[in-house]
């Protein structure tokens, strides 16, 4: 039932994106990632803070039925919501609808032939990978700290406000200095802000330092969303937007759905401390990627398509 779920929330995941990408013109598609922003980091905080709360109301099977309930909301909008015209498909897609093969062949073989292609991907799958080792086990990590639900709670009020924030500055830098340093900057931030986990640990299970890191954490997970997924939309080339923006998602979704489950494993064999320090240090290979990617080539030839 686990494996189903992630493997049908990350293929809504990537729908949605070619949903937003299709259905907006190129000038509101800052506006339409503002909202898809906003929106997950909303459902999130119901998600995790509302459903921790209300498991100690009425008990797991109440809440989990209560977030079942609220998953219908997102049906009603999606029969709500536009199609995307035929028109405005890309030729991949197209492709797909006609049953052909080409659908996904042509977006990859167009991706692969860029220059800097295979450090890019690499970089695409890499980026998450610290924070996916360390959030998956942070519900058990609260626990052995001393943590009760409410407290868990309680600390995630103040992340919705914490995310908004930090979605809106990574806005901000992304047109500031550019998508490519911004992705630098928050990522570095970004890991950095995993060890505050480990000083956590040594709060004694204080409640004012477990709310400082839970926000801290949105903050700076709203600030490296924004960029990242700027970078994504970035790399797509108008002919193939929606399939390789499903694609480059997909890909960046790994570490989550595979060494993010894994986790539990490490954290068994080689303790709390040394679990986030190790995770604080996964995303590392991320940031020399992108340091290599910037001192090898000129940004403008590594997203450019294969020809231009």
């Amino acid at each position: 039932m686990a494996a189903a779920l992630a493997f049908l929330s990350a293929s809504q995941d990537v729908v949605v994106d070619a949903w937003r990408i299709e259905t907006f013109p190129q000038r509101l598609q800052g506006a339409a990632l503002a909202g898809y922003v906003w929106g997950y980091r909303g459902a999130l905080l119901i998600a995790n803070a509302g459903a921790i709360r209300l498991a100690s109301l009425v008990g797991w099977h109440g809440s989990l039925l209560l977030m079942a309930a609220l998953s219908c909301a997102g049906l009603c909008a999606t029969l709500a919501a536009p199609e995307p015209l035929a028109s405005g498909l890309d030729p991949a897609h197209a492709a797909v609808r006609a049953g052909r093969p080409g659908g996904v062949i042509a977006p990859l073989r167009e991706f692969l032939l860029r220059t800097g292609a295979v450090p890019i991907l690499a970089f695409v799958v890499l980026f998450h990978l610290g924070d996916a080792l360390a959030g998956v086990m942070l519900p058990p990590y609260y626990r052995a700290l001393g943590y009760v639900r409410n407290d868990v709670a309680l600390a995630n009020l103040p992340s919705l406000a914490a995310a908004l924030g930090g979605i809106t500055v990574g806005g901000w830098l992304v047109a500031r200095i550019g998508t490519a340093r911004a992705l630098i900057l928050t990522g570095f931030v970004q890991m950095a802000a995993i060890l505050l986990y480990l000083a956590l640990g040594q709060a004694g299970g204080s409640r004012a330092a477990l709310v400082a890191t839970v926000a801290t954490e949105a903050f700076v997970g709203g600030l490296a969303a924004a960029a990242f997924l700027a970078f994504l939309s970035s790399l797509c080339t108008s002919a193939y937007t929606a399939t390789q923006y499903a694609l480059l998602s997909a890909l960046a979704a790994v570490p989550l759905r595979t060494l993010g489950g894994l986790s539990g494993f490490l954290a068994a064999a080689v303790g709390w401390k040394a679990f986030y320090a190790l995770s604080t240090f996964a995303a590392l290979p991320a940031m020399l990627l992108m340091l290599y990617l910037l001192r090898r080539y000129r940004l403008g030839e590594v997203l450019a398509p294969a020809g231009a």
